[in-house]
């Protein structure tokens, strides 16, 4: 756990540079200032006759000397005078440098956001199928607002112990003794309470626990809300949510009452050995009364740094887990990066000098050479010896039952996994990483779940194209057969579709993302069962579309209704894995003995019923 907090914390020494050394060289000034205020008040009092110290006393021979030129009044005044502007001063100090730790925090925490969210991006697909998305929004939003938190906290035991310093320093130069009573009091206090900063660690964990449980339940929830409606299901989620939200309190009380117990201990203790000392001083020592106030004021003066050490040690502790989380999180991105260039928010500016990734044009087709592949922990291999064409500017269909392997395929030609053996060629050139980013933005993908967010109808088409002008975005509307339904809606394309387009009907959704597609220009199309929503009229209006299309754009469709494909020129079949045919439509649809054949006697008898 400790070098977790060691990794953020030189991460946070290079992300800051030379302003941390700055700031700590703010805190020795400030501790010293803040001391001198203190400390020297009784015995500067007694330069002026105020009290009497004797041997305790401080002896500067220039300062006695310039003090006894003033009368008596004046040399109150002029003690309490440099009081004030001491500790003004150093106020003054303490915001500038409050406000310069909130600033080097933010910097830090900025930054760790903007490589945990650019690191998850560029990931690679195969690494989100294995992870609960929730997850990821718990880390980036409460395991990270933690670690913001313990960063402050370090920095505030960096001030602490840095103040603390220079107070037992400034305390011995003018009582050694009494200081080393109080400092051996403290170290003594710090060792025996080391167990409560260990078991603040295990609450930070259960924390952890609790609140990624907590995100995750509420999220699926919320994802399902429709069918917890429909099934009646409400009373059993308010039960589950009632039961996690009782176990983060008790968390918090626990936490709360370990911390407030080394407090009570720290307080007791102040007051035990402080009655001590005053009862040693005056029935033992006999210490005269300025002396024993000094004593009072060293020991109300360092005491509470270390009650605030010790409180400080544990929240750093119960904070540990969101250090290690959001590590491990990054480590597993590392892992599985799939674009190793930096993405940087200078690029995406409108002022960037980057070149635009240039689309790949496909002139001659995708070859799959003995492909195979299988998802990670698994002993089956979801694509077994693939080998299939798919030839330029034509529509091709892949087509089979449910789970043989068609949606696999077209994230392997997508680049969005990569194959176990074999390769894909694009125009006869193997697909590297080198010319991911190139393929990838020559392809519009419309998928079965189609994606909206919630705003305008306008926003969600200018995801692809932020410049895409009026008309643009009409004529993508009007080739997926949006455009009347858009036209009719109160506000047009101003109209806020709700999350997730939830406002829209299942068809609208799926035309407005195929919209989207176009909008981007593709040279390569891929439809994942994204007409199955649609009506057929609707339908039938989207592919007299990419009927259009077939000359222009290369179209991959992936179809469970067979009678949307009569068009395709080319037909893959898959099975349990395998390509076991590929031809023609009419040519599948005339061998009787093929399984393309008796899918669509299936599917046409299933429709006579």
């Amino acid at each position: 756990m400790i070098s977790e907090l060691n990794y953020f914390m030189r991460k946070l020494h290079h992300i800051s540079g030379p302003v941390l050394y700055w700031n700590l060289l703010a805190m020795i000034l400030i501790g010293l200032m803040e001391g001198i205020g203190i400390y020297m008040l009784v015995p500067m009092l007694s330069l002026i006759g105020v009290f009497e110290m004797g041997s305790s006393g401080i002896h500067i021979p220039w300062l006695t000397e310039l003090l006894h030129r003033f009368s008596e009044n004046g040399q109150l005044l002029l003690v309490l005078l440099a009081f004030v502007f001491i500790l003004s001063g150093q106020a003054w100090m303490q915001r500038l440098q409050t406000i310069r730790n909130t600033r080097i925090q933010q910097q830090f925490i900025r930054t760790l956001r903007l490589e945990t969210y650019s690191a998850l991006l560029r990931a690679r697909w195969s690494f989100f199928l294995q992870k609960r998305k929730s997850d990821f929004n718990h880390i980036l939003t409460t395991e990270l607002a933690r670690v913001s938190q313990g960063t402050s906290l370090v920095l505030q035991m960096a001030a602490s112990l840095i103040f603390t310093a220079i107070q037992i320093g400034l305390a011995f130069w003018l009582s050694a003794k009494l200081t080393s009573l109080v400092l051996v009091s403290g170290l003594l206090l710090f060792v025996l309470l080391r167990k409560f900063v260990r078991r603040a660690k295990q609450i930070g964990d259960q924390t952890s626990e609790f609140s990624q449980s907590y995100y995750y339940g509420i999220t699926e929830h919320f994802n399902g809300i429709k069918d917890i409606k429909s099934n009646m299901l409400e009373s059993s989620h308010i039960h589950w949510f009632e039961r996690i939200c009782r176990q983060i309190e008790r968390n918090v009380v626990q936490f709360s009452q370990l911390n407030t117990g080394t407090q009570l201990i720290h307080r007791v203790s102040a007051a035990m050995i402080i009655a001590s000392f005053i009862y040693l001083s005056l029935q033992v020592m006999s210490v005269p009364p300025a002396n024993l106030l000094l004593i009072i004021l060293i020991f109300s003066r360092l005491w509470p740094r270390f009650t605030a050490i010790q409180s400080n040690l544990e929240y750093i502790g119960s904070m540990l887990p969101a250090f290690r989380m959001v590590r491990e999180l990054q480590d597993q991105t590392e892992k599985n990066c799939e674009i190793r260039e930096q993405i940087s928010l200078v690029q995406e500016t409108s002022t960037s000098t980057s070149q635009p990734i240039a689309p790949i044009d496909l002139v001659d087709g995708i070859m799959c050479e003995g492909v195979n592949y299988r998802y990670e922990g698994s002993d089956t291999y979801a694509l077994k010896n693939v080998q299939a064409f798919i030839p330029a500017q034509g529509m091709t269909a892949i087509v089979g039952k449910s789970g043989a392997g068609k949606s696999t395929l077209i994230d392997l030609i997508m680049g969005l996994v990569k194959s176990e053996s074999g390769r894909i060629l694009i125009d006869g050139i193997p697909l590297t990483e080198e010319q991911l980013l190139n393929w990838r933005s020559s392809i519009g993908y419309v998928s079965q779940d189609p994606f909206l967010f919630h705003t305008s109808i306008r926003e969600n088409l200018r995801l692809v194209d932020p410049d895409a002008s009026e008309e643009q975005m009409w004529r993508a509307l009007q080739f997926s057969s949006s455009a009347s339904f858009v036209r009719k809606l109160p506000q047009g394309l101003d109209t806020i579709i709700g999350d997730r387009g939830i406002r829209l009907s299942g068809g609208e959704r799926q035309r407005l993302v195929l919209a989207r597609t176009m909008l981007r220009n593709p040279s390569v199309l891929v439809l994942d069962e994204a007409t199955s929503a649609l009506d057929s009229e609707n339908e039938q209006q989207i592919h007299e579309a990419l009927e259009r299309l077939k000359g222009h754009v290369t179209i991959i469709v992936i179809a469970h209704r067979l009678s949307t494909i009569r068009t395709a020129d080319r037909v893959i079949v898959l099975e349990e894995g395998r390509v076991i045919q590929e031809g023609g439509y009419q040519q599948l649809s005339m061998d009787s003995s093929g399984t393309f054949s008796k899918l669509l006697h299936m599917q046409a008898g299933a429709a006579g019923q």
